[in-house]
Order: structure tokens, then C-alpha cells, then sequence
């Protein structure tokens, strides 16, 4: 699996999912339990990952919430940091 995005903003993630899962793309998220128990400073982020081949269809998922201002651009999430 290859990651997507890293993002600690719950609709993003949640809106993520639902697209990804309606276009029968299988994503799961990790990192979600260390998120929550790290409290609210938001340290840690939680990481949506698809399966290689799919991952074309999911970045034009993303893009699409890009485009409705629900997510940072992907050049800002690009896991360098």
C-alpha cells in the first residue's frame, strides 16, 4: 500500500473515505488510534493508504476535494515534512 494523504481533519478524512469506498477503491487509515490518544495538539497524523494500482483513481479523488477546498493541496501533503 502506498499512502494517499496525511491529514488530522476528520471531515476531510471522512468525506475521503466515502468517495474512495464509493468508487470501490479499498483505503484504510492509520495512525487513528495514536491521533486520538495524543490528545489535541494535533502532533500526530493520521495516513489514508491505497493499493498501488489504485492509486491514480484516488488522487483524482483528492483532487476533487482539493477543488471543493476540503484538503491542502497535495503539493503541501507531500510527506516530506
Amino acid at each position: 500500500m502506498v499512502e494517499l494523504i496525511r491529514s488530522n481533519d476528520p471531515v476531510l478524512l471522512s468525506w475521503l473515505m466515502a468517495h474512495l469506498s464509493g468508487e470501490g477503491i479499498e483505503a484504510i487509515v492509520l495512525d487513528s488510534h495514536a491521533s486520538v490518544m495524543e490528545g489535541s495538539i494535533s502532533a500526530i497524523q493520521r495516513r489514508v493508504m491505497v493499493f498501488e494500482e489504485d492509486l491514480a483513481g484516488a488522487e483524482l479523488i483528492l483532487a476533487e476535494a482539493e477543488e471543493m477546498a476540503l484538503a491542502p493541496s497535495v503539493a503541501e501533503t507531500d510527506g516530506t515534512d
